[in-house]
């Protein structure tokens, strides 16, 4: 059995909607609830992070940015710029703790205390870029996570999947010209749903073309046709590539009961794309693993979904 963390806070909590809204404390709620049910969190160490430091946010995020989120939550504004993307007085404080639960998680496995780390934290992150918050993200968390790792660690070359079924247009932004960070994604196809970015083109830019792959799927893809691009179209890359650490932005929101979208993967799926990141990190990178929540909007599945992931990570 693997020394598997789980990061989370109470005050994840705190980030409430001001109107009916899919991104919700009740879906965290629900997943802590479901890990305390199946008993994981007595297999597992639990991990209470902290804010985020200054330091290692603007790392990711403009000043400017950041100063107009702050500003923003103290006014009592309900939304930030796209409609979909709210805020409450606790926002701004909660995003830092969202993004400090990744680096909690990053710095035990890069640290060595433990093997894996799943981070149980929102807001979520992977649409937000340097300079603006979208799609229900305010910070990227998991970019955070991946500079932190080499700014403190030395860490060279990140591999980040992410399976999320939107786009994680804000991470890919964020590494497009960096060739040490590697950006994967599997998403629906833009042509159907949000951000509309993600096309198998974008490959990323300068020092960083051939460090982006994306593989936007058609509405009802499933199990079949992600395992062909796990097995065909990203494992491929990383032997060419060799990250020394992976990183997951982990949505669950391409189930197939999941409202948001129209791919089908089963929990089946989930179960083998878990495998198949736990496989490449064992190859690669001495089996160094975090993976970060993202979106998963329905919440029997959500919650049977990151049960099945979580468990797959400890290796019982």
């Amino acid at each position: 059995m693997k020394r598997l963390g789980i990061v989370y806070h109470p005050d994840y909590l705190l980030h409430v909607p001001p109107f009916e809204h899919p991104e919700s404390p009740e879906r965290l709620q629900a997943v802590m609830e479901r890990l305390e049910k199946a008993k994981l969190l007595e297999k597992t160490a639990q991990i209470t992070p902290e804010f985020a430091d200054e330091g290692d946010v603007l790392a990711v995020h403009d000043r400017k940015y950041l100063d107009q989120l702050e500003k923003a939550c103290r006014r009592g504004d309900m939304t930030l710029d796209a409609g979909d993307t709210y805020l409450c007085r606790h926002s701004y404080n909660i995003s830092l703790l969202s993004a400090g639960g990744a680096i909690a998680g990053a710095k035990a496995v890069a640290e060595g205390s433990l093997d894996r780390v799943f981070c149980a934290i929102r807001p979520p992150g992977h649409h937000a870029s340097r300079d603006v918050g979208m799609g229900f993200c305010l910070l990227n968390n998991v970019a955070v996570a991946a500079k932190y790792l080499q700014a403190r660690f030395d860490v060279g070359k990140i591999l980040i999947v992410d399976w999320d079924v939107h786009h994680g247009n804000g991470t890919q932004s964020v590494f497009l010209e960096d060739p040490s960070v590697f950006f994967f994604s599997v998403h629906e196809h833009p042509t159907f749903i949000y951000p509309g970015t993600g096309r198998r083109w974008e490959i990323g830019k300068g020092k960083g073309e051939g460090a982006t792959l994306n593989a936007p799927m058609a509405p009802g893809s499933g199990d079949d046709e992600y395992r062909v691009v796990f097995d065909q179209v990203l494992t491929p890359a990383v032997e060419r590539f060799r990250p020394e650490f992976v990183l997951v932005s982990a949505g669950f929101d391409a189930h197939a009961d999941d409202p948001l979208a129209d791919i089908r993967l089963s929990y089946e799926g989930y179960r083998y794309m878990t495998r198949a990141v736990i496989g490449l990190a064992e190859r690669f990178c001495g089996g160094k693993l975090v993976s970060v929540l993202e979106g998963g909007y329905e919440i029997s599945s959500l919650t049977n979904c990151i049960e099945i992931h979580v468990r797959e990570m400890l290796e019982e």
